[in-house]
């Protein structure tokens, strides 16, 4: 029997649905809110009714029988650090992602969605490899200062679901695998897949790593401590400087690279500079990837929307393919993981994780 699943993955902006059915999308649409719409809102959680009744209405508007779906699976939010899995929305997950325990983010409305339209219409409700999927190995926090670990956030989605399509295309299991996955897109993170497992990776927020269209990255650390305590800027302001108006924004103006190469091309000699110097540290982080993985690396996977780019995959591979193979996903398709997940669990391929 094929499962209907009904996916949403809200955003800041707007709130992105898609119906599937198995891993065929039936449709999706992109609800778009406006900045006054928002603002009537004191707190993420309090959006949940106006959002929810968007894409009800859009539902009926296509004359969808909403009691005809199996599932329905809403994009991670900021929760405690869990493994990577696909979890039901427990009322313990649920109270986490109302309270925010690791920050108020648009997509802890994800889950909260979906367990509210699941309940209504009697069918479970799940989310899939949020952020926060910490597995790191014990190593890996290791800092060099105590009072700031180094801790996991990143594309666990997206990671996630290339390492199992190419575990699946290729007829391994994705657990049998040695893995370095490059997402590249407004953000950049590197990780090492050993078992299954993202058993380190650059956090992609506000951590180390390659500097990124809108992100710092790692900086010089005195020069950082110089800076915070120039009486120039704000916490708030420097914080925005490392994430937000960090990397190309920072240099260029753009977090968009395919300006960034349309002015590298014409002649403009920092956008080169600044291009070049990207693929060099994407392909360092790839580097300290494989001393993790002990040199034994299956496969170099990337992925994000830079990856749509193939003078920056051959930049990498120049630098790095000496390393592994590379296999190249474009893009990020987020909806189509979300259901994934959600499938595996309904179809018994995997087991539903507890919060």
């Amino acid at each position: 029997m094929s499962i209907k699943s009904l996916i949403i993955n809200p955003g800041s902006t707007s709130t992105k649905i898609g119906v599937f059915e198995d891993e065929t999308l039936l449709f999706e649409e992109t609800l778009r809110h406006s900045t006054e719409e928002i603002a009537q809102f004191a707190t993420i959680v309090d959006q949940k009714d106006f959002r929810k009744k968007i894409i009800t209405d859009l539902l009926e508007s296509k004359n969808f029988d909403i009691k005809s779906l199996n599932v329905v699976v809403g994009r991670g939010g900021m929760l405690k650090p869990i493994p990577g899995g696909t979890y039901a929305v427990t009322d313990e997950l649920l109270a986490d992602l109302k309270v925010g325990v690791q920050g108020q983010h648009a997509s802890n409305l994800g889950g909260i969605l979906a367990r509210e339209i699941g309940d209504s219409i009697g069918v479970p409700s799940y989310i899939v490899d949020p952020v926060v999927v910490d597995e790191l190995m014990p190593v890996a926090r290791i800092s060099g200062m105590p009072d700031v670990p180094r801790n996991s956030v990143f594309h666990a989605l997206n990671q996630k679901a290339v390492a199992k399509r190419y575990a699946k295309e290729i007829g391994k299991p994705y657990e049998s695998l040695r893995l370095i996955v490059v997402h590249m897109g407004g953000g950049v993170s590197v990780g090492a897949h050993i078992d299954g497992k993202v058993v380190d990776v650059f956090n992609a927020l506000d951590g180390d790593g390659a500097f990124s269209p809108e992100r710092a990255g790692a900086v010089p650390t005195g020069g950082l401590i110089k800076l915070c305590f120039s009486g120039k800027y704000t916490e708030k302001e420097i914080y925005r400087m490392a994430v937000g108006n960090g990397g190309f924004n920072a240099y260029l103006g753009t977090n968009d690279m395919r300006e960034v190469t349309k002015m590298a091309n014409g002649g403009d000699e920092k956008a080169r500079l600044v291009k070049e110097a990207f693929m060099h540290q994407v392909a360092k982080d790839i580097g300290s990837m494989a001393c993790v993985l002990e040199g034994k690396v299956d496969q170099i996977i990337v992925t994000g929307g830079i990856a749509y780019g193939a003078d920056v995959v051959d930049g990498l591979k120049k630098r790095a393919e000496w390393i592994a193979p590379f296999t190249v996903y474009p893009g990020e398709d987020e909806l189509l993981a979300l259901a994934q997940g959600g499938l595996r669990v309904m179809n018994g391929e995997e087991k539903v994780c507890e919060y």
